[in-house]
């Protein structure tokens, strides 16, 4: 996907999912019961604390699947940071509507913006230093590929999407095969000249052998210590992509991009990363 608002199709199998979670057999128990038919209301989508905004074409999705009549205006754009108090959007139709697919609207936003906002915190960390920040698999099932744009709103890249569109040799992978070169030849024997192939490596002498083979693009550097990175980069010397992984927070951050790794990826951002918090209000 690109960087463009995400495709309405690409939305409504996960948003029907979700509110058949929501509803189940009876619906919304709750606003059949207090909220009387046919009454309109406008909305304000708002969020509580400052951070980077994502997924409002999700939302006004999730609306607009529930009842094509609900009207949703944005007002401002995903990527853009903003602080607490800002008003994200407005929504306008029948009361009903939009009481009911309020939480499963909110709850993707917040969920993106959240993420958002982490990427772009660790971005602005190692600014100038020439190290992107990527993502990695550790997402959550049946959102991906909207946590991965999340990440790009907040300024980062992505890694691979799946096991299908790039190969990454890990350590299970290298137990397996007998070793770094027997799993790369396998590669070499088995996938396609356009694919891209990554090793991860945990030691300078793993990443000795790595450098010694033709079908290799990039070496995750995993768990190395900011001397072993140095070195590392060093060694490689621009022949590969050089990224680094293995428990980088903030806290840190900065001084592994200053090692002069390609990328820094980092799990945390899509299973860890706190909600923003937004909220609806009537």
């Amino acid at each position: 996907m690109s960087d463009a608002a995400l495709h309405p199709l690409a939305l409504e199998p996960l948003l029907r999912a979700a509110f058949a979670e929501d509803l189940g057999a009876a619906g919304d128990l709750t606003t059949q019961a207090t909220v009387p038919d046919g009454v309109l209301a406008t909305a304000s989508i708002g969020v509580r604390r400052d951070g980077v905004i994502a997924g409002l074409a999700v939302a006004e999705a999730a609306f607009r699947l529930y009842d094509p009549g609900v009207v949703f205006t944005s007002l401002v754009a995903d990527g853009d940071r903003v602080v607490a108090g800002t008003s994200l959007a407005t929504v306008h139709g029948p009361a009903r509507s939009l009481l009911t697919a309020e939480r499963t609207a909110l709850n993707l936003v917040g969920r993106l913006s959240g993420i958002a906002t982490a990427t772009a915190s660790m971005v602005d960390a190692v600014r100038g230093t020439g190290a992107r920040i990527v993502c990695t698999r550790k997402t959550t099932p049946g959102l991906r590929a909207l946590e991965k744009y999340a990440v790009r709103m907040g300024g980062g890249s992505n890694h691979r999407f799946g096991l299908y569109d790039a190969v990454l040799i890990k350590d299970n992978h290298v137990a397996v095969a007998g070793g770094v070169a027997e799993a790369v030849r396998g590669v070499e024997e088995r996938v396609g000249h356009l694919v891209k192939v990554e090793v991860e490596v945990d030691s300078l002498e793993q990443l000795d052998v790595v450098l010694g083979l033709t079908r290799v693009d990039a070496v995750l550097l995993d768990n190395f210590s900011l001397e072993d990175l140095r070195t590392a980069v060093q060694r490689v010397g621009g022949r590969l992509i050089t990224e680094a992984s293995g428990g980088i927070t903030g806290a840190h951050v900065r001084a592994v991009a200053e090692t002069g790794v390609d990328l820094i990826s980092m799990g945390w951002l899509t299973h860890s990363a706190p909600n923003l918090d937004v909220g609806l209000d009537l």
